[in-house]
């Protein structure tokens, strides 16, 4: 079943895909305006990860994008037209309410990422629970070379990247390969671009037949406690282990083990 979201124009700005396993998939489709985030877009895209969370169906989600580039960040020629204080107050709180949308999704939810991804189209990245880059794919936060620090990205940068390299981004605005961000945290796994579809494909296979239960948890709990100190962490992780651990799922797979036979989850 195809689906898609649109706005005042045309075109779709998000196109959704739901496969019969529960993937779901949202492809950005502003190519002429590198898939930059408008007010628009970022409403659209908004609405689609809505759908999702509702939708109890959804296993996974892949976040991806038509044309030469992944996402060029904020629309900065929309930013320019009428500028005020409450404007980008409205508008980096549009943008932040999307983002910890994804984090908050039940589901883990992987970038497919080509071409460049830059300021807040690199911040998508860094949101994404996984991430999967094209070999010639490029990354940076260069808001600052245009006297503006890319303030809200540098969040999710500096949840993904050590703080020294995520700091050094930010201040020079410059251009990282897809390499060097696997290397430094910011995506998992670097392919040609011929192949970055079956890399995906490969990373949903080992993620849509576990327990959605324990994924959701488990997604849940990872975010959670890496905002609190070390030994508030170990109190949510343990009482959320003793949670899951009661779930049918778990049960099954504990005892499936025990059996050595393969789990019959449902």
């Amino acid at each position: 079943m195809t689906t898609t979201t649109t706005a005042t124009t045309e075109a779709p700005l998000v196109l959704t895909e739901k496969d019969a396993r529960g993937v779901v998939r949202l492809t950005l489709n502003r190519p002429a305006a590198f898939n930059s985030l408008s007010e628009a877009m970022l409403e659209a895209l908004q609405a689609e990860l809505d759908r999702v969370g509702a939708d109890a169906t959804v296993r996974a989600v892949v976040i991806a994008a038509t044309g030469k580039a992944f996402s060029a960040g904020h629309d900065l020629k929309e930013m320019r037209a009428a500028p005020s204080q409450g404007y980008y107050e409205r508008l980096f709180g549009q943008c932040a309410r999307m983002m910890l949308t994804i984090q908050k999704l039940p589901v883990p939810v992987i970038a497919r990422v080509h071409g460049v991804a830059t300021a807040a189209g690199c911040q998508l990245v860094a949101m994404c629970d996984l991430a999967v880059a094209a070999a010639e794919a490029r990354f940076a936060v260069s808001g600052v070379n245009l006297g503006l620090f890319c303030s809200t990205p540098g969040v999710a940068l500096a949840r993904n990247l050590s703080r020294k390299f995520a700091f050094e981004m930010l201040v020079t605005g410059d251009f990282i390969g897809a390499a060097e961000a696997r290397d430094k945290g910011l995506v998992n796994r670097v392919v040609p671009a011929a192949e970055l579809d079956a890399e995906i494909e490969r990373l949903l296979e080992r993620i849509v037949h576990k327990p959605r239960t324990a994924i959701a948890m488990g997604k849940q709990l990872f975010y959670r406690q890496l905002e609190k100190g070390i030994e508030a962490a170990y109190d949510d992780a343990a009482h959320t282990m003793a949670c899951n651990m009661m779930d049918e799922g778990a049960l099954e797979g504990v005892q499936a083990f025990i059996d050595k036979r393969p789990p019959n989850w449902r």
